[in-house]
């Protein structure tokens, strides 16, 4: 009687043990920037801020430019993004309500506006209260520096440079709020002008001339 050969057995041994080929992972974060002005100063003297907390401080424009990253499967690299959000009282009261209004950049694909609209949604929480559908606008992103220019035609814009000296780090308590959104390497900056201007979220408003902004980078686990 002849031997059965166990060489076929152990080939597949060999196949089924043999690594598979390494495959491109997903982004695991999203990075970009963030940059926001209020309707308050953020980096003042005790009394300037106990002044504001009840009197204004309502209103905030908010801006997104992704630099990477992926977010429901969707690619978002270079979407751009701006929101205006108004509340009946300070956004620092976690009990104010609040209405936001998102706008994204046109060049974006209806797939991105989705994400980007989803991720604006789940990363700000309860800092945005209840949030209008999405809209379509040209958005400029402009990062120079320590200057940052960013605009949506006909919804809102930012003019805003950084403080001499970091200011803001070397006088940590005289930094009265905390950024609306999660961001990295949180800094204050000069607002030379903000303008929310298309009305449709409330009232129009401008502020300038105010340590009123915070900007930093983000770094969010990718969904």
């Amino acid at each position: 009687m002849k031997a059965k050969s166990f060489l076929p057995l152990l080939l597949l041994g060999f196949i089924a043990s043999a690594p598979m080929p390494s495959q491109p992972k997903a982004a695991t974060t999203i990075t970009g920037e963030y940059l926001e002005a209020r309707t308050a100063s953020v980096f003042c003297g005790a009394c300037h801020y106990n002044g504001e907390l009840v009197t204004t401080g309502r209103d905030a424009i908010l801006a997104w430019d992704i630099s990477h990253g992926s977010w429901n499967g969707v690619d978002l690299t270079g979407v751009k993004a701006m929101a205006d959000i108004t509340a009946t009282d300070n956004l620092s009261y976690s009990d104010a309500s609040r209405t936001t209004e998102i706008v994204i950049d046109k060049s974006a694909t209806q797939a991105q506006v989705v994400a980007m609209a989803d991720l604006i949604k789940k990363t700000g929480g309860a800092s945005l209260g209840r949030i209008l559908p999405a809209a379509r606008a040209s958005i400029s992103f402009k990062h120079d520096g320590g200057n940052f220019d960013v605009s949506a035609d006909g919804f809102a814009d930012m003019t805003v440079q950084a403080l001499p000296n970091n200011e803001c780090c070397t006088q940590p308590h005289l930094v009265w709020y905390t950024p609306l959104m999660p961001i990295e390497h949180r800094k204050v900056g000069y607002t030379e002008s903000a303008d929310y201007t298309a009305g449709t979220n409330g009232q129009t408003w401008q502020r300038e001339d105010e340590n009123s902004a915070f900007y930093g980078s983000l770094n969010l686990p990718a969904q």
